[in-house]
């Protein structure tokens, strides 16, 4: 029997006629993947179907294995997990090759290094824990839709757990192989106990940080152990008929009513995950004995039988093709109109992988007489995807490396600003590329270390360093604050690197340096806990100066002064601790870094949206001076490069300014080390070479 709960099948070719071979199972599995399909397309919903589909796995696995052990066959792993990368992952990596492909000629190049990333995640049954860290991760560019491979998270799950079920089975067969009366007892043991660990591990983990817990494996293996459990009670159940049927239907419907009334996608796993695995699990018991106007009178009917026969491709290919539809249409949820085009389009590439892929190997005989065979359909799959996968991105950043490469001469950037370089016929493509976004990030090279190294477990991972920042003679500036003090310290690292300076940053996505100011990080300490370590870190290094980000800009107001900044800088200016107060850049309510893309890519006289947009000035009563007035204090003020006579643009020079809707480009920055250089000759401010 397929250990898949999108397949549902055994070994031999036609499995309804295998032993233990359930027609209702293979029906609830066909109907939850239809309510998969319809939540994901019309009610921008997560139903609850994956849930069934984890258990559902569980239930075929489990009850496959007791049967070997049962009757006394070698279970036979190798050959086991051969012949179910056979089966899976043929029909997987031709999903994958035709979403790359997909992707290649139609969505925004920008989307492209997550297309790669998640693919390759996708081909080894890991895109689960991509999708968690990304859920948790600040840096992790904003999507305007999810990713076409988002839903391979599930099997990811599915794939790891096909690796460790048959071995915890194959671990308790051989402590206990010549006492075969206690194997079974013993397993219902051990997925018990697996089944109270993990569920208490996935109520916790949900309750403190659900956005990674429902990607998580070790919060979703109580599902798992739930299947398993209930394939092991299964033989030893006896329930009354009238009794089988009520529970049946009442399985079924709370099935089907899941994703209506719970938040699947916000509140899941733990202990909400109760409900589809709970009725799943009185479908399966229920339907045992075929009791007579039971849910298989639905579930073994002919329609579904239908939807059986694809189910596993229609996951597969459902998913990509909504989200295409996304991109190619501007819109993030179809009406019924095109969500009928999406469904139809859906089973038909459905159909297509089945009857040319996943069928013709899955009961191609050649593979049964010589297993071996399966190794060749494993590496053949894996060479499908990687071999395309590889070259693109080969291709990509050797055209990265010879763009940066290139001359710079027409690439002022900043200084473009100042007339510096007359640009009038040419014509260069835009740096940095969009497929270079993530290399955009300001890094410094090592974490703090030595007397440099936080003592305050608040700061735990976010301090770094300059490798010469712990020589007691070296000029030192400390960088602290959110991702904006980040992207706005690379002009102070080109002129660091000028004037012979060393840098250290503290650094925390969505925090940025005010007591009081609001919180955006969405993972590790409060930001008000960081904030107070952080100062106190400043006070105990002692660097020549402090580098902070003193206002906060937003979209929609003014721009105003950070809450509690002035706290701050008297703290450090007490201490004789210089501090250069940076004003905020712009911020904007759309991707300027694609719109300045497009721009610089469109055709003449084609229309494009406009860029520019008027400078955002300071809050009335918000001013700089109540800071500036400190002697201790300089301004700097990088607006007059950003926003030339008083209007903020996408490009400058031939240089993203931008590479999101609110980050400075890297690229960018380091050509505003010249003025930075400037403003701190002007305020007096750390020891500036003449050259």
């Amino acid at each position: 029997m397929n250990l898949n709960a999108l397949r549902g099948r055994d070994n031999a070719p036609d499995a309804t006629t295998a032993p233990g071979y359930r027609a209702d199972i293979d029906g609830l599995r066909a109907l939850a993947i239809l309510l998969v399909v319809v939540y994901h397309v019309w009610l921008g919903r997560v139903s609850g179907g994956v849930d069934v589909f984890l258990m559902v796995s569980a239930f075929f696995l489990t009850a496959s294995f007791v049967r070997r052990v049962r009757s006394d066959r070698p279970l036979e792993l190798g050959t086991f997990w051969l012949r179910r990368s056979r089966r899976l992952l043929p029909a997987a990596a031709v999903t994958i090759v035709g979403v790359l492909a997909v992707a290649f000629l139609s969505y925004p190049q920008t989307e492209w290094p997550r297309v790669w990333s998640e693919g390759w995640s996708s081909l080894f049954y890991v895109e689960n824990w991509t999708l968690a860290f990304s859920e948790v991760d600040y840096y992790a560019r904003d999507a305007v839709r999810p990713s076409p491979f988002q839903h391979f998270w599930s099997l990811s799950v599915q794939g790891q757990v096909f690796i460790l079920w048959p071995s915890i089975i194959a671990a308790v067969w051989l402590l206990l192989r010549n006492r075969r009366h206690v194997i079974v007892p013993t397993l219902a043991l051990v997925f018990g106990a697996i089944f109270i660990g993990s569920l208490t591990f996935s109520i916790i983990e949900t309750a403190h940080a659900q956005s990674f817990a429902y990607f998580d494996t070790r919060a979703r293996l109580w599902e798992f152990a739930a299947g398993s459990l209930v394939a092991l009670a299964l033989p030893l159940l006896r329930i009354p008929r009238w009794s089988a049927v009520v529970l049946g239907w009442v399985g079924l419907v709370g099935i089907v009513l899941c994703g209506v009334v719970l938040d699947v996608r916000g509140g899941f796993p733990g202990y909400l995950a109760l409900w589809p695995v709970g009725c799943t699990a009185l479908v399966i018991i229920a339907g045992a004995d075929r009791a007579p106007g039971g849910p298989s009178v639905l579930l073994e009917s002919a329609a579904l039988r239908y939807v059986s026969r694809d189910a596993y491709a229609l996951y597969l290919v459902h998913w990509p093709v909504l989200v295409t539809w996304m991109v190619l249409s501007g819109r993030s949820q179809p009406g019924w109109l095109a969500g009928l085009g999406i469904v139809g389009l859906s089973f038909i590439l459905a159909r297509l992988v089945s009857a040319l892929v996943e069928h013709p190997i899955r009961v191609a005989t050649a593979f049964d007489r010589l297993p071996r065979l399966g190794a060749v359909v494993l590496v053949a799959s894996v060479a499908v995807v990687a071999i395309p996968l590889g070259t693109w991105q080969f291709a990509i950043k050797q055209k990265e490396a010879a763009l940066m490469g290139s001359e710079s001469g027409g690439y002022p950037g900043a200084a473009q600003v100042e007339g510096a370089v007359d640009l009038a016929g040419v014509d260069l493509p835009l740096r940095p590329l969009p497929t270079a976004l993530d290399d955009e990030w300001v890094h410094l090279g090592v974490a703090c270390a030595g007397p440099l190294e936080p003592t305050n477990s608040a700061l735990r991972g976010s301090c770094v360093q300059t490798t010469g920042a712990q020589d007691p003679g070296a000029t030192r500036v400390l960088v602290m604050g959110d991702s904006h003090a980040q992207q706005l310290m690379s002009p102070l690292v080109t002129l660091a690197d000028e004037q012979e300076w060393e840098l250290i940053s503290l650094l925390k996505g969505g925090c940025s340096i005010g007591i009081g100011a609001p919180s955006w990080s969405g993972s590790g300490p409060p930001c008000d806990e960081w904030r107070v370590a952080a100062v106190d870190y400043a006070l105990r290094i002692q660097p020549d100066a402090v580098y902070l980000v003193a206002t906060r800009a937003t979209p929609a107001s003014l721009e105003v002064l950070v809450e509690g900044i002035d706290v701050v800088v008297d703290a450090l200016t007490a201490q004789g601790i210089e501090v250069i107060a940076v004003r905020d850049n712009p911020r904007f309510d759309f991707n300027m870094y694609e719109c300045a893309l497009a721009e610089s890519e469109a055709a003449p006289g084609e229309h494009t949206e406009p860029c520019s947009v008027p400078e955002v000035a300071l809050k009335s009563g918000d001013t700089l001076d109540a800071i500036v007035e400190n002697p201790g204090v300089t301004l700097v003020d990088f607006r007059p490069w950003l926003c030339p006579d008083g209007v903020c643009r996408g490009v400058i020079g031939n240089i993203a300014v931008y590479i999101d809707d609110n980050h400075l480009s890297s690229t960018y920055g380091h050509t505003l080390a010249p003025m930075l250089k400037r403003m701190l000759e002007a305020g007096e401010r750390l020891d500036l070479n003449s050259a």
